[in-house]
């Protein structure tokens, strides 16, 4: 069965603490063209207050700008069907099997709202969230106004599980489910993966025998040698 990927459940957690600390209300959504009720219900064992499932066959091969897309559009109906919009969008930074990291920005542009990569905290400081970006060198601290998308990455902590009282209460929940008639267009997939490519296996390494060091030295030199390795 499908789960959600790594950095989804670290979005959520984050989502999860931000809604206990400031109060408000976690919604998850997803697309796909399989089944992944379950996923949403394990969602809402952890946190989530509700979940909304978009699922149609013509989903079963979106690219991240056909993703974004279908999301735009779904989210701008469930905030019709709700009467209110949502005041901060979540997502993982990339998924851990195409790891495109494109989603969040293309889903940014599409709903029109400032966008932050690389999330891993999340603070409400007045009108405004303070936001800790990741960055190769530590990171940048950054105030962004609401609604806004922001993409997370791993925090410093876990996301947390479900208890057994959440868990028997998730599985009682209606998820609410569209299908693409409801939603919106379709765009065409622009690209297509044409094959998946193992990278070659390493070759078993030799192992130096010498227990003299200047003998497994110059065994190892000798061997750099015949490999052209110097």
């Amino acid at each position: 069965s499908l789960v959600a990927n790594a950095f989804d459940t670290y979005a959520l957690e984050l989502a999860v603490r931000f809604m206990e600390a400031n109060g408000g209300n976690v919604s998850v959504l997803t697309v796909g063209a399989e089944d992944t009720t379950n996923t949403l219900k394990n969602c809402l064992a952890v946190g989530a207050k509700e979940a909304f499932f978009v699922k149609d066959d013509q989903y079963a091969e979106l690219d991240a700008m056909g993703t974004a897309h279908v999301l735009a559009d779904a989210i701008h109906k469930i905030e019709k069907d709700k009467g209110e919009k949502f005041d901060l969008i979540l997502c993982g930074k990339e998924s851990t099997d195409e790891i495109t990291g494109q989603v969040g920005a293309m889903l940014a542009e599409k709903l029109g709202l400032g966008y932050i990569s690389s999330a891993t905290v999340i603070d409400l400081k007045g009108e405004a969230m303070e936001i800790h970006q990741e960055t190769d060198d530590g990171y940048n601290v950054v105030s962004l106004q609401c609604p806004a998308v922001v993409t997370v990455s791993k925090p410093d902590y876990d996301p947390r599980y479900p208890t057994i009282k959440s868990k028997m209460a998730s599985r009682k929940a209606v998820i609410p489910t569209y299908s693409a008639a409801e939603i919106g267009e379709i765009n065409p997939k622009k690209v297509h993966c044409i094959e998946y490519v193992e990278p070659p296996k390493k070759e078993g390494g030799i192992k130096i025998q010498e227990k003299d060091a200047l003998l497994a030295v110059n065994a190892a030199m000798e061997q750099m040698k015949k490999d052209k390795a110097i």
